[in-house]
C-alpha cells in the first residue's frame, strides 16, 4: 500500500540506550516551518511530565510548533519537579539544533511510570536525530516509538484537493476507552487554524481512539498530537478533511487493537437497541472490558452468559427479558442468534466455536429499550498477556 508523505515534515528514529536491547527508542518530528497544532490527552488525573507541559503550550492562543520529540524507556511519568525539568530540557536542546523556541517543541515519552528520563542518553540521541531527519522517515520513527507493540502502526491519505495527511501511533497495553498507552502523531501539509484542528481531532478521537480496549487500564501518557503546516498552499473543504482524519484515525486505533498485548483476536462489541447512545456506550464499554469475557474470547468459548451478566453490571437501567445476542462474522454481519429474550436459542455450539477461532468476528447485543446504538474495538486476553505486564520490568 502507498504511504504518502506530507509536503514539509521530516522524520528519524534511532537507538540511543533508552531501551535495553539496542532497538530504536527515540524519535523526532520536524516541520520546515511552524504548524498550527491541536492535542487530546489523557483523562487520567495522574499525568506525566510531558502530557502537563504540552497542554500547558496548546492551551496558549493560536498555538503553534515545529517539531515532536518522542522517547521510549521511560515514561517520565510522576517524577516531580525534575520530571518537568527534564521535558523541558530535551525541548531545549532539540530547539537549539533545529534554532526554533523551545515552546515550539512538543515532548512526548512513553514506558516505566516512576522512571527519570536518561538524560546523557537523550542528548546524544537528539544530537544524532537531527542531521539524520528525512521526509521518507515515517516508518524509522514509527519503529522507534514502540514498547510493547510487535510492529510499527502507519497510516496515510491523500485528499482530492492534493492535501496529505500521514500518521504514526503507538499502543498493545494500557488501552481503554478515553484514551490509554497510545500515542499518535499526525502531520498534514493543510493550511488549517487551530480551531479547525482541534475541532476536527476531538471529533475523530471520539470515533476512533476513544473507542478501543486492550485490558481496560488508562495511561498517564496518551496523547495525541495533529499538526499542519500549511506546505501546501491549500485549504481543504473542511467536511472532506474531518472524514479523512477520523478514516486515518479508526485505522491506527483498530492497529493498536490487533496488535493487543497477547492478542490473537479482534472483535467488535456492538450495542443497539439502547434507550441513549451513553448507555449503549458504556454497556459496551463494560463488555468490552470484562476479563471473564475476553478470556471466552480467546478460548472460543460461546459463554454467552458473561456477556449478559457484564451488561447487567454497567450502570445502567436494562430488562434481561429484552436482550438478545448475535455473533458477526468479519464484516460485521450477523450470522448466528444466541440469545432471545434473555434466554438460549437453539444455536449450533460447534458453528460458533468454529468463528470464534477465526481472528477477526464481533458480537451484537440488543438492549431492546430504544434505537441508539454505539460498539468499541477490543481483543482476546491470552495468556502472553500476563507473561508480558508480569515482568515488564523485570
Amino acid at each position: 500500500m502507498t504511504f504518502h508523505t506530507p509536503q514539509g515534515f521530516r522524520l528519524a528514529g534511532l537507538a540511543c540506550g533508552l531501551k535495553r536491547d539496542n532497538r530504536r527508542d527515540i524519535a523526532l518530528l520536524v516541520s520546515d516551518r511552524p504548524c498550527a497544532v491541536a492535542g487530546v490527552f489523557t483523562t487520567n488525573r495522574v499525568k506525566a511530565a510531558p502530557v502537563l507541559r504540552d497542554q500547558a503550550l496548546l492551551a496558549r492562543l493560536e498555538p503553534t510548533a515545529r517539531a515532536v520529540l518522542i522517547n521510549t524507556g521511560s515514561a517520565n511519568a510522576c517524577t516531580g519537579q525534575r520530571g518537568l525539568a527534564d521535558a523541558h530540557d530535551s525541548a531545549a536542546l532539540v530547539a537549539n539544533l533545529l534554532g526554533c523556541p523551545p515552546d515550539e517543541v512538543l515532548t512526548l515519552s512513553t514506558g516505566v511510570i516512576g522512571l527519570p528520563l536518561n538524560m546523557d542518553a537523550m542528548r546524544q540521541g537528539i544530537e544524532r536525530l537531527v542531521p539524520a531527519l528525512r521526509p521518507e522517515g515515517w516508518p524509522e520513527a514509527a519503529e522507534a516509538i514502540m514498547t510493547t507493540d510487535t510492529r510499527p502502526k502507519l497510516a496515510s491519505v491523500r485528499l482530492s484537493s492534493g492535501v496529505v495527511m500521514a500518521g504514526m501511533a503507538k499502543g498493545a497495553g494500557m488501552i481503554a476507552p478515553h484514551m490509554a498507552t497510545m500515542l499518535a502523531v499526525i502531520g498534514t501539509d493543510a493550511a488549517l487554524s487551530p480551531d479547525t484542528l482541534d475541532r476536527m481531532l476531538r471529533r475523530a478521537v471520539e470515533a476512533s481512539f476513544n473507542r478501543i480496549v486492550v485490558d481496560g487500564d488508562m495511561s498517564t501518557n496518551d496523547t495525541v498530537l495533529l499538526l499542519a503546516n500549511g506546505a501546501s498552499d491549500t485549504t481543504p473543504d473542511v467536511e472532506e478533511f474531518g472524514a479523512a482524519l477520523t478514516a486515518l484515525c479508526i485505522e491506527l486505533a483498530q492497529a493498536i487493537v490487533r496488535d493487543g498485548e497477547g492478542a490473537t483476536k479482534f472483535v467488535t462489541v456492538e450495542v443497539t437497541g439502547a434507550a441513549t447512545e451513553a448507555v449503549a456506550r458504556a454497556v459496551a464499554r463494560q463488555i468490552a472490558t470484562s476479563p471473564l469475557v475476553k478470556t471466552a474470547f480467546y478460548g472460543a468459548d460461546a459463554n454467552w452468559g458473561r456477556i449478559l451478566a457484564a451488561a447487567g453490571y454497567a450502570g445502567v437501567e436494562l430488562d434481561p427479558a429484552q436482550l438478545a445476542l448475535w455473533l458477526l462474522d468479519a464484516d460485521g454481519q450477523p450470522v448466528m442468534q444466541l440469545v432471545c429474550g434473555g434466554e438460549p436459542t437453539a444455536y449450533d455450539e460447534q458453528a460458533a466455536i468454529a468463528l470464534m477461532r477465526t481472528d477477526t468476528w464481533g458480537v451484537r447485543l440488543d438492549l431492546g429499550q430504544g434505537t441508539d446504538v454505539s460498539h468499541v474495538w477490543t481483543c482476546d486476553l491470552s495468556h502472553d498477556y500476563v507473561t508480558i505486564n508480569g515482568h515488564y520490568r523485570t
